[in-house]
């Protein structure tokens, strides 16, 4: 099988795991602690896999400097792309809307929230699904962990996104429209990750991956932490460091 017609397959099975999130939180009441623990064992996960598989990849194949510029260019750009959505009524998009001043605002509370609720969960999933196609010209093999740790962590995104959705007033075919067109987008993005990126050098490739990297650092500490500890308190310290952990088992098996 082409190597691109995988990267877009891996991309959205990574991306699947949102809408299967968002099924589950808007037709199910799961309890807010549930909720928040499975958050933080996500971000764990991320946390370990950017850490050994993108910024230590970047820093192996490129050097210090370009994986460090790579990652500060993704935390900005990441946060800047942000704010932008936080004035514009996305800053509680990850939120389940169980506290009143963190709740999803409807459209008739914010015109034009709906729509930058969809643009933060693009901004949110691309840079991960990205990192998929990268993956797929080092060794023509997609690394396990990095799609692990995508699909892992995007279930409790699209659980507890789709849950404040609901109850904002959205209905469900705004919301599962919303989280089928973010699959989808991971697998365009996997397949943009390979095609486009696998036609530079090897020292910009290791940027791209640093860059990817720096935005989904600034994404776990912005949207998944946050709402973690809103729930679980002290609990998502040790909850967390198992995510890690099992993540670096699995990219040392």
């Amino acid at each position: 099988m082409p190597e691109v017609i995988q990267a877009g397959g891996w991309g959205i099975v990574a991306g699947s795991a949102l809408l299967l999130g968002a099924v589950l939180g808007y037709r199910l009441r799961v309890p807010q602690k549930v909720i928040a623990l499975v958050m933080a064992f996500g971000a764990g996960v991320l946390l370990s896999a950017v850490s050994f598989e993108l910024v230590g990849e970047a820093y192996e194949e490129a050097g210090l400097v370009p994986a460090a510029l790579g990652t500060l260019a993704g935390a900005l750009a990441y946060t800047a792309g942000n704010l932008w959505l936080a004035r514009r009524g996305a800053r509680h998009r990850k939120r389940s809307g169980h506290h009143p001043d963190q709740a999803q605002p409807s459209e008739e509370q914010d015109k034009g929230s709906g729509l930058a609720l969809a643009l933060g969960a693009l901004l949110d999933g691309v840079p991960e699904s990205a990192v998929i196609g990268v993956g797929l010209l080092h060794g023509g093999a997609v690394s396990a962990v990095t799609v692990a740790a995508v699909f892992i962590s995007n279930i409790p995104e699209g659980l507890s996104s789709s849950a404040g959705m609901r109850k904002a007033g959205r209905g469900k075919g705004y919301v599962f429209g919303v989280w089928g067109a973010i699959a989808a987008a991971s697998a365009v993005s996997a397949v943009l990750g390979y095609a486009v990126v696998g036609g530079f050098s090897t020292a910009v490739i290791a940027a791209v991956t640093a860059v990817a990297a720096g935005a989904i650092l600034a994404m776990i500490a912005d949207t998944m932490i946050p709402e973690a500890f809103q729930e679980a308190h002290l609990a998502i310290g040790l909850v967390t460091v198992s995510g890690f952990l099992v993540s670096f088992a699995l990219s040392h098996a």
